[in-house]
């Protein structure tokens, strides 16, 4: 089946339309939209049509996901519970650190069969140092690929928030990476917007 994605721009808002033949091509086409200068949303109605070998019943999917969240992440698989239900997958639980859950996603995302993820993981409150906001705003000075003076930065505990405005998406998401790079982060709210 050939993968065939269509592209409309109106507005700096991206739709994405088409059919592809596994998730991974569908996560990809919204990934690459979003890095994209001057784009600010993207919506996403990329249908995955698996091939007859690709097919895989949601208890393979499920005993895949297992085993290759064992082996792959970061994170340890008794921390968290998978479901499958009609190709998709979501994962629930708990980690210390963001780029757990992301590599979480990541490993579910790559299987064959899955139509979907959907990463409900959440990360697990630790005590914020005092300086956090120092650390993060210092983090967002050394790195070149975003414009630090145009973001502030507000702590709240272990959430924090991120405001100003940055000239491509690939600068608002290097803020966030920044902001989850501190210790102590539990969440970063990112009201970052993207304007040219």
């Amino acid at each position: 089946m050939p993968n065939e994605i269509g592209v409309a721009v109106k507005d700096g808002v991206v739709t994405l339309t088409g059919t592809v033949d596994s998730y991974t091509k569908r996560w990809a086409a919204e990934d690459a939209a979003h890095r994209v200068r001057g784009v600010k949303a993207v919506a996403n109605e990329i249908e995955v049509r698996l091939s007859t070998s690709g097919e895989r019943t949601d208890a393979d999917i499920a005993a895949a996901a297992v085993r290759a969240l064992e082996f792959d992440a970061f994170v340890p698989i008794d921390r968290l519970d998978v479901t499958v239900s009609k190709g998709w997958v979501t994962i629930r639980g708990e980690v210390e650190w963001q780029f757990q859950k992301q590599d979480v996603e990541r490993v579910a995302r790559r299987l064959t069969g899955v139509k979907g993820v959907t990463n409900l993981v959440t990360i697990r409150p630790r005590p914020a140092p005092s300086d956090l906001k120092k650390k993060i705003e210092e983090a967002l000075v050394r790195t070149a690929q975003s414009d630090a003076q145009r973001i502030t930065v507000e702590v709240d505990g272990s959430k924090v928030i991120l405001k100003g405005t940055v000239r491509s998406w690939a600068e608002k998401e290097e803020a966030a990476r920044q902001a989850w790079s501190a210790p102590g982060v539990a969440t970063v709210d990112n009201r970052i917007t993207v304007s040219l």
